[in-house]
């Protein structure tokens, strides 16, 4: 089997546990400056993805960065939505949001994922459902199944993105365990520190839910610069479709 853009997401997919880990608050007791190195391996894996991909996935990353900027300060720093290790948002998270977007992207373009995809997602749909509804009833985690629900009602309104937000939900649940188990960041027990009616795990199992936003946003702002190549983009996207 050939993987055609290994060379994109697999970098992707490592500096998030390595970066994560060199954060961690038990890698703390020992250098101090493990998230600066975090924030310069994130940030070299981010140009080495930005320089292989194209030149619209360029501008969607670029995009990415601010909306991920604006996002990570409001939800964290204004709202305490979640919170990290050292209070501030990290250099490299922005970064890393992108490279997950741009990764995620580049798996659903390899060839053994388009022909496989109907199972791909008749396999992780059902897990996505089952992996919320346990941390519901054993973690009291209504906040990530509700989120979980978000993302059905969401398929039901846009099935073409199935695939591509699947193997994000799971992206997000492999990062959120990581962030989490090394205390990089962590949840509130109750939704925004404040909502006795949402309890949340520490992470919440579907807010890779967030995503869609992300996506829907980055998209928004490639469409605002680039309004004659999204038109004929999604001429071509309805020609195909009446013809499948």
């Amino acid at each position: 089997m050939k993987l055609k853009f290994a060379h994109i997401y697999i970098p992707a997919v490592l500096v998030i546990w390595l970066g994560l880990f060199l954060d961690s608050s038990n890698m703390a007791q020992h250098i101090s400056y493990g998230q600066n190195i975090t924030n310069i391996i994130v940030c070299l894996v981010f140009v080495w993805i930005f320089f292989h991909v194209s030149k619209i996935t360029k501008q969607l990353m670029l995009f990415g960065l601010i909306i991920a900027y604006i996002g990570e300060v409001t939800l964290s720093l204004g709202l305490g939505m979640y919170t990290y290790r050292l209070e501030h948002v990290p250099f490299y998270v922005p970064l890393g949001h992108t490279i997950v977007y741009a990764g995620i992207y580049y798996i659903t373009k390899e060839p053994w994922v388009r022909q496989h995809q109907q199972n791909i997602i008749r396999l992780l749909y059902p897990i996505m459902i089952i992996y919320s509804t346990l941390w519901f009833f054993f973690a009291h985690d209504a906040l990530g199944f509700v989120c979980m629900l978000a993302v059905v009602v969401l398929f039901k309104i846009m099935p073409e993105t199935k695939l591509f937000f699947l193997l994000m939900f799971f992206m997000v649940v492999y990062l959120e365990l990581l962030g989490t188990h090394y205390q990089s960041w962590h949840w509130p027990e109750l939704w925004f520190g404040m909502f006795t009616w949402m309890p949340s795990a520490n992470p919440p199992s579907g807010i890779g839910v967030i995503y869609f936003a992300f996506d829907a946003l980055c998209l928004l702002g490639y469409k605002h610069f680039n309004l004659k190549i999204w038109r004929r983009f999604r001429r071509i996207q309805k020609l195909t479709r009446s013809h499948a």
